[in-house]
């Protein structure tokens, strides 16, 4: 995947078991936040930024969601550990990685999806794509900033 490549289409379900599909968002800027295993702490961080966050996202008009291979109910728990009221967390658990595997973000060696953030414009291109150290915390200013400049 690269910048102005059309994102994959996909549909995953949420933490309320609830179906998030891509092109659902159309006219709307979707960050696709790629963490690689829930109850970590990194991933933690990563997705507690986006919850944090929610409100400037959209301002921005764009709609942040986590993603992971982790089964729905661990989403669930997870979610509800971390009290996510807005951020919706996709499960890419069956099969296992296969969007992960879609946007060249799967580490085969470990079974779980990279430390990534896709941006995906009104129109599903990828205006955006950032890969970080397993263990980092992406920064959440960069894409922000990144959102205030192509307004």
């Amino acid at each position: 995947m690269k910048i102005g490549d059309i994102a994959p289409d996909f549909t995953l379900k949420d933490q309320y078991e609830r179906d998030f599909k891509l092109s659902d968002f159309h006219g709307k800027k979707v960050l696709l936040s790629f963490h690689p295993l829930a109850w970590t702490e990194f991933c933690t961080k990563q997705m507690l930024s986006l919850e944090d966050n929610f409100d400037t996202f959209s301002s921005l008009n764009t709609i942040p969601v986590g993603i992971s291979v982790d089964a729905v109910p661990s989403k669930k728990a997870w979610a509800d550990s971390l009290s996510l009221k807005k951020l919706r967390i996709l499960s890419d658990f069956w099969p296992h990685g296969a969007i992960s595997r879609m946007y060249d973000m799967f580490i085969e060696k470990h079974g779980i999806s990279k430390r990534a953030n896709v941006l995906v414009d009104e129109n599903g291109k990828i205006i955006f794509i950032k890969t970080y150290e397993i263990s980092s915390v992406p920064d959440i200013q960069e894409i922000i900033d990144f959102l205030k400049k192509s307004k």
